[in-house]
């Protein structure tokens, strides 16, 4: 997905959702206060990951559960907004989360968590904060074509978002884990985001 589309997606949300300024070049800014993203692994990806002995877990807060797509069986997150803000122009904002998830290579006793993620629209991608450390990295880019977005007054809803391993997520989490299991533009799945304002 190009840049393009993406800042043109989230313009529309955002022109929506928000009222535009009028006579001042001040950015408008909303507030997020709440609300709940998704991330559904897909099918193909959790078989592939367990059958290399890779075993994806939550971390609380998050929520995990099961459920199907194409009547597949797979590994669906939930995890908490906690806050962050939207500005129309320029474009930008964050949306952050508490939770994580955790990687354990079952062979090898080896893991990596990344946690507390943060949806970055100006850079359309999906952070986290690596446990133990103070480093953040870019986990998941964002694609947008294939999403469906519903907006009211207080909240919006964007789902079936592609996420799509970034480099640097893929090379950590090989070196980490010592597989190969994982490579970059990887379609891990997709994400339901419901934010609150």
């Amino acid at each position: 997905m190009t840049r393009t589309v993406l800042v043109s997606a989230a313009s529309t949300v955002a022109a929506l959702v928000i009222a535009a300024p009028t006579a001042s070049a001040t950015p408008h800014t909303v507030h997020v206060k709440g609300g709940q993203t998704s991330v559904t692994v897909a099918p193909a990806i959790a078989k592939a990951l367990l059958s290399n002995g890779i075993a994806p877990i939550v971390t609380r807060p998050g929520k995990p559960s099961l459920t199907t797509v194409g009547g597949q069986p797979t590994l669906k997150a939930g995890y908490p907004i906690t806050g962050g803000s939207l500005t129309t122009s320029p474009l930008g904002g964050t949306i952050k989360h508490s939770g994580g998830l955790k990687f354990t290579n079952v062979f090898n006793g080896r893991s990596l968590e990344v946690k507390n993620f943060t949806i970055d629209l100006t850079k359309g991608r999906l952070t986290g904060l690596v446990a133990g450390t103070k480093a953040r990295v870019p986990v998941f880019k964002l694609d947008l074509s294939t999403a469906h977005v519903k907006l009211g007054k207080h909240k919006a809803d964007a789902t079936n978002v592609t996420l799509k391993l970034t480099t640097e997520a893929a090379g950590a989490l090989n070196s980490t884990l010592k597989t190969t299991v994982f490579s970059a533009g990887l379609t891990v799945g997709t994400a339901d985001t419901h934010p609150c304002f």
